[in-house]
């Protein structure tokens, strides 16, 4: 048998895929033949997901992760388990920090034969932002519990129905002039299909990748800057971005970043300003056999719904 037909007819759960990465990952596993189990605290946000697989391929359930006996349940007759749960406010810890472990503790019990834990590029238990923190100490917690989990860093993600490119893409074409936080910063942007293609070379070869730390990165590096200006090109739109000193960027993080709506929060300042960016001290998406796509070769076609008259509008950069 082949590693691309390894997982067919077994069960694959995957917590906390009702989101974004979750969809993306279920067409992937969907593809190889797996049974599906998207486990979530609301299954409704999966139901697009259903009509993806097969009859009976794809089995949506209820879980709170911060229960062992909700895990144990939903875990039970799982070949393999991947964890994408995770948020950027609420109880951290309780989530994806001390909560990982619990999550890895009940797939060790439930006798899994393959654990991917989803963290983040940057993950560091003694950094004083709460998301950085809790995904470093997530990663350790797993570790303990189950030491032949395989933890992967994705550096940050885009796809066509991401909030991200998306988000900032829909800005560009309202506005004539943008304030820019962090300019300067680094990003390495990995598309979300080739994360995808990477979990799923691990589930179907545990014993290759287990126990490993893989920092999953696009082929280049941008700034916020150049991100930017790239959308704007792509729109075919001229714009004026205005480069935001950091002090500044740091002002309005802290006066507004509380207030709903707020364009930033000190957090979020704080880790756009670090970047995210591979080390290279880790195995990365290469060593699971993918080949990463940059985000130019979609742009023209993702931000062709901003520009002036759709697909008839020029194609040609601003």
């Amino acid at each position: 048998m082949s590693l691309s037909d390894s997982l067919s007819g077994k069960i694959v759960t995957v917590l906390g895929g009702s989101g974004f990465v979750g969809r993306h990952l279920a067409q992937e596993l969907l593809a190889r033949g797996a049974r599906l189990r998207i486990a979530s605290r609301n299954p409704k946000k999966a139901f697009a997901i259903k009509p993806l697989g097969n009859l009976g391929q794809v089995q949506l359930v209820g879980v709170d992760v911060t229960r062992p006996e909700s895990l144990a349940a939903v875990l039970a007759g799982s070949h393999a388990v991947v964890n994408l749960v995770g948020a950027f406010g609420g109880n951290l810890d309780a989530l994806q920090g001390k909560g990982a472990g619990t999550i890895a503790a009940a797939a060790k019990a439930a006798g899994v034969a393959a654990f991917v834990h989803v963290s983040a590029i940057g993950a560091d238990a003694g950094s004083d932002v709460d998301y950085t923190r809790t995904k470093g100490e997530g990663e350790a917690a797993v570790r303990a519990a189950f030491a032949e989990a395989a933890i992967v860093r994705p550096s940050l993600m885009f796809g066509p129905d991401d909030k991200f490119v998306m988000m900032f893409g829909e800005l560009i074409s309202r506005l004539p002039a943008l304030p820019v936080f962090a300019p300067e910063a680094k990003l390495q942007p990995v598309f979300v299909d080739d994360v995808a293609e990477a979990i799923a070379n691990i589930l179907a070869d545990p014993a290759a990748h287990g126990g490993k730390t893989f920092e999953l990165a696009g082929p280049e590096v941008i700034t916020m800057l150049d991100f930017n200006q790239r959308l704007a090109a792509a729109q075919a739109r001229s714009r004026t971005f205005i480069e935001l000193p950091d002090g500044i960027s740091g002002l309005i993080a802290s006066a507004t970043g509380w207030l709903p709506g707020a364009p930033i929060s000190s957090d979020q300042f704080k880790l756009l300003k670090a970047g995210s960016v591979a080390s290279g001290s880790q195995p990365g998406i290469a060593d699971l056999g993918v080949n990463p796509r940059p985000l130019g070769l979609f742009l023209d076609r993702w931000m062709t719904q901003f520009r002036k008259h759709g697909r008839f509008g020029a194609k040609h950069a601003a």
